[in-house]
């Protein structure tokens, strides 16, 4: 079993480009239910911060990199949410 402050902080490898893991990022948090839905708060070329119910806060970053784009999100109630869209990033070929 992991600790909480292990599943807090998560990171992929994808073939998308940075731009596009974000606006997926913001697609995927927007369309969940109830109290897992996120929204964007703050945005950059290379992260995004989103805000859920009762001010749970999200991040993600993404940097692109000769072995594709390392993607890292973070939340402290989220983490299963943010497990299961890092699930769905394209791997590196």
């Amino acid at each position: 079993m992991s600790s909480q402050s292990d599943r807090t902080l998560q990171e992929s490898t994808t073939s998308l480009p940075s731009a596009e893991v974000l606006a997926s990022a913001k697609r995927f948090f927007s369309r969940q239910n109830g109290i897992y839905a996120a929204f964007p708060e703050q945005e950059s070329a290379s992260h995004v911060t989103l805000r859920g119910q009762g001010g749970e806060e999200v991040v993600f970053a993404a940097v692109a990199g000769a072995g594709g784009t390392r993607v890292t999100g973070s939340s402290y109630l989220f983490d299963q949410q943010v497990s299961r869209f890092l699930a769905t990033l394209p791997p590196v070929a």
